[in-house]
């Protein structure tokens, strides 16, 4: 476990030696697939993996019953790696009995539900290596009296004690995830506004009574917000939902296989040889693929649902749950007569004209993606080593610090957050298993070489 450094020590003799090879700070998919990574490799190395959440959990707002998952099993944390690990999806459906029972499902989709208990399988085999409910609060440079910098110091914030304690470090990878993001203001709102990565956590405690008819609006036209849309109407029967989304209607994810490559490991090193016009204009075309597109079966579920409701109802305004196109939520505001519901500013994407909301609605739901700067503050005091403004990535995702400020066996690896210079698989699980073994190259280059040699 970690220790705390002495305060009153001089700092030229608490940081000579480091006290790990590695911190990987967050501890979810990505740096899972390192730790197994280095595992597989056989790798000695003294590593310590800081998460702020209490225990493992991906995605713990948006494991829906009956959802699946986007990629193939075989996609998983180690088989496009090495396919003998230990720590494939087929080899822990064995180690739980399952793996006749899930061949007769004839899919290479699990549930979600599934595949984290798959990814807390693969976590379980870490725990002494993972300090669970620290946060980390800043990572900087130790300064070298005699040359660059060698040592980094983590500081972290216990989120049970707010203590705060400190390690140092060889090298840091940053693969914190991302921040929810809600496009609007939303002070004084904070009870009656959810981000989706909270869905399944918050929505039971603030609409708790399943059988009342509540009103909730969704808004967002991509996967998850559909996901919602759906489930509402199966845990709240007697509610109204309606989802906003800014564009003509929801569409359907690209998945088909000449498209799917744009997600192989190998492309990676095209995308990043591409002048930066080039790689933007590669991320637009390929969009469908994964940002504001649905999974064609939810498509077909959800369609089938509101010509249920067609039946029985040709006015649509009279519909209990409804999809509102062209409509892009500008604002939410407290309604003027129920001080316990709001209204929704709307803009319509095709005039521009803004309106507010007919309804009222005791919640909204945004399913608006995330933010990826999260590593900007924990890096902000190393700006000044940088080699540029921004904290560019070279492609074994390593910041770019100047060479003549940061030894060349020291360094910051960053992940999930390098989509402009690594395409649009670099926050998706598709690639983890492949790049779990490049970080793995990159920070233990000389230990790897060896092992293969033996």
């Amino acid at each position: 476990m970690p220790v705390e450094v002495d305060n009153d020590t001089p700092r030229s003799q608490a940081y000579k030696q480091p006290r790990y090879d590695l911190v990987c700070i967050g501890f979810g998919p990505a740096s899972l697939a390192i730790a197994i990574a280095l595992h597989d490799r056989g790798i000695n190395a003294r590593v310590l993996y800081m998460e702020k959440q209490r225990s493992f959990i991906w995605h713990a707002g948006m494991l829906l019953p009956d959802a699946r998952m986007q990629i193939s099993f075989l996609k998983d944390l180690a088989t496009l790696r090495d396919p003998t690990s230990k720590f494939t999806f087929v080899n822990y459906l064995k180690s739980k009995n399952r793996l006749v029972a899930f061949t007769n499902l004839s899919t290479f989709l699990p549930l979600r539900e599934e595949y984290n208990d798959y990814m807390s399988w693969c976590a379980s085999h870490f725990e002494e290596d993972v300090q669970y409910g620290h946060e980390t609060t800043s990572v900087s440079a130790i300064n070298n009296d005699d040359g660059p910098v060698e040592t980094w110091q983590v500081t972290s914030r216990n989120t049970e004690t707010n203590q705060s304690s400190t390690v140092t470090a060889r090298s840091v990878v940053i693969a914190i995830g991302g921040n929810p993001r809600i496009p609007i203001p939303i002070s004084g709102l904070e009870s009656q506004i959810v981000h989706s990565s909270s869905y399944s956590t918050l929505v039971p405690k603030i609409l708790k009574a399943t059988d009342k008819p509540h009103s909730v609006a969704v808004v967002g036209g991509g996967q998850s917000s559909a996901e919602i849309f759906n489930d509402l109407q199966n845990r709240y029967p007697n509610s109204s939902v309606s989802l906003f989304t800014g564009a003509s209607a929801l569409k359907p994810s690209d998945d088909s296989p000449f498209v799917n490559e744009v997600f192989d490991p190998e492309r990676v090193d095209t995308f990043y040889q591409l002048a930066s016009a080039s790689r933007q204009q590669a991320t637009i075309s390929n969009r469908a693929t994964n940002y504001g597109v649905v999974r064609p079966e939810l498509l077909d579920r959800l369609y089938e649902a509101m010509y249920h409701q067609r039946l029985h109802e040709p006015d649509q305004s009279k519909w209990q749950f409804k999809i509102v196109p062209w409509r892009e939520v500008v604002d939410v505001q407290k309604s003027s007569q129920d001080n316990h519901q709001i209204r929704m500013r709307l803009k319509n994407t095709l005039n521009g004209e803004i309106s507010m909301s007919d309804a009222t609605f005791d919640l909204a739901i945004f399913g608006t993606g995330y933010e990826r700067k999260g590593h900007e503050k924990l890096l902000e005091s190393t700006k000044n080593l940088l080699q540029e403004e921004r904290f560019a990535v070279e492609r074994n995702y390593r910041v770019k610090y100047r060479r003549d400020a940061v030894a060349e066996n020291c360094g910051v690896w960053l992940q999930g957050c390098c989509e402009d210079t690594h395409g649009l698989g670099d926050s998706l699980l598709s690639m983890l298993a492949v790049r779990g073994g490049e970080m793995v190259d990159s920070i233990f280059g000389s230990e790897t070489q060896q092992r293969a040699r033996l």
